[in-house]
């Protein structure tokens, strides 16, 4: 028992050193969906999706989170990262497949509160059946390259 309770307190200690190390003041601040900001999708995505930066910097270095809302329908054509993505839905009907080519027969449907990883360069593609909104944890920056070019909808240089 003597164990367990010296075991605890040099946990406790090891966490509250460690979140001192990296400050509470850096940490970003709790807010609810609500207060979220929202802002057009990055045009490396199709038209049509908001995004929220909820953490991080996905143009930077490092974890970030994000969230996209997404109207019924919206879809993402096969594509693939460079770093793992963890999605989680927080609302709506959310579909998930993998290959080289978008089709929804071979995806997954989350519902809300489904999860999914998604390992970096795995070829997948993703759509919304409903409105919908989506968390990504994934380590920045944020790449996304599209199997075929040709659906990359990025301005044309």
């Amino acid at each position: 028992m003597k164990i367990q309770a010296a075991f605890a307190r040099a946990m406790a200690l090891v966490v509250l050193t460690g979140a001192a190390s990296i400050g509470f003041a850096d940490m970003p601040g709790p807010v609810n969906a609500a207060d979220i900001k929202w802002g057009p999708a990055p045009p490396n995505l199709p038209a049509g999706a908001q995004l929220a930066v909820l953490a991080g910097d996905p143009g930077g270095t490092g974890p970030a989170t994000v969230r996209l809302k997404l109207p019924a329908g919206y879809q993402i054509p096969a594509h693939w990262h460079p770093t793992d993505e963890n999605v989680t839905v927080i609302s709506g009907v959310f579909a998930v497949g993998m290959g080289d080519k978008l089709d929804k027969k071979k995806s997954k449907r989350l519902m809300p509160g489904g999860f999914g990883v998604v390992p970096a360069n795995m070829h997948h593609f993703a759509w919304a059946k409903t409105d919908a909104i989506v968390q990504i944890n994934l380590m920045a920056p944020f790449q996304i390259t599209y199997v075929n070019p040709a659906d990359d909808p990025s301005p044309k240089k």
